[in-house]
């Protein structure tokens, strides 16, 4: 087994993602040299050409866009292992819990309150996030649980307690003539003329193809709406972002959407332990967890 060091990942990293030996190595804060015969120490270990060096530059190779892939990885959970480990040595800290900003509100205060009247539980200290971000911070260890959504979020490696599982509203501009409907179904809204659906990130990242927006944040997604240039379908509950501008409308044949709390796979910490009793005590709680 080749055992592969954090320092000569983090310099292949820095080359692959700069694709140019002298900006990265003043990234980096090293000289040019040591960084060229760190690389190609590195290629000589694992057997394979990890970079294409010619007079126009610097290429990956297939075996280099791989290992940009897995280096990036395995920098992030050395790098949350470490923040997990000093957060963990001060048992007396808030649990930190992610959250996309605008979604869930509801739900999120009467988690507090539940925690706030659990004697020995400290609230969480809520981190905001943007669309599509929970996973990443849960990853990279910069919090210990997230609000997330199925079927909708990438929930891969992460252990899940459902809260609850609620049916989808369409947001649309108050002005718009389906706005007056008491119910609408997905094939009224898929091709609404000068009203594109938003589309939102796939869990890799990328978006569906599409005429509308696409959605980075909450404040582009509610004034594009408020605008006229875009309508949404989201969770029931995640409304009570919405503008005046807004008005929602169920849609009682999209797919069912369930809240979780997400941590890192393994056996709750302590803290994720106090943060999973005071959800339970919640008046409607979902149900058992499972891994996803």
């Amino acid at each position: 087994m080749i055992d592969l060091e954090t320092r000569e990942l983090r310099y292949f990293v820095a080359v692959a993602e700069q694709l140019h030996f002298g900006r990265a190595a003043h990234l980096l804060g090293i000289a040019q040299p040591p960084l060229s015969r760190a690389i190609s120490q590195l290629e000589r270990r694992l057997g394979v050409r990890l970079l294409d060096r010619d007079r126009r530059g610097v290429s990956l190779t297939d075996a280099g866009h791989v290992l940009l892939v897995e280096a990036t990885s395995a920098l992030e959970a050395v790098s949350a292992a470490a923040r997990r480990t000093q957060r963990a040595h001060n048992p007396e800290r808030a649990l930190i819990l992610a959250s996309k900003a605008g979604a869930s509100h509801d739900l999120l205060q009467r988690i507090l309150e539940a925690c706030t009247r659990e004697v020995g539980i400290a609230p969480p200290e809520v981190l905001l996030c943007e669309v599509g971000e929970q996973a990443g911070l849960l990853r990279n260890g910069h919090a210990d649980a997230a609000l997330m959504h199925h079927p909708v979020d990438d929930l891969t490696g992460f252990d899940i307690h459902p809260l609850i599982t609620e049916g989808q509203v369409v947001i649309l501009p108050a002005g718009h003539q389906l706005a007056s409907r008491r119910q609408l179904l997905l094939t009224d809204i898929v091709d609404v003329p000068g009203l594109p659906m938003a589309r939102w990130p796939r869990t890799d990242g990328t978006y569906p193809e599409g005429l509308g927006p696409e959605i980075h944040t909450q404040s582009q997604l509610a004034q594009l709406v408020a605008l006229g240039k875009a309508l949404l379908v989201i969770p029931a509950s995640s409304r009570a972002w919405q503008w005046s501008g807004h008005v929602a409308v169920p849609v009682p044949d999209a797919p069912e959407i369930t809240t979780v709390i997400a941590w890192p796979s393994g056996p709750p910490s302590p803290a994720i332990a106090s943060l999973l009793h005071a959800a339970r005590t919640l008046r409607n709680p979902a149900a058992r967890e499972t891994t996803a």
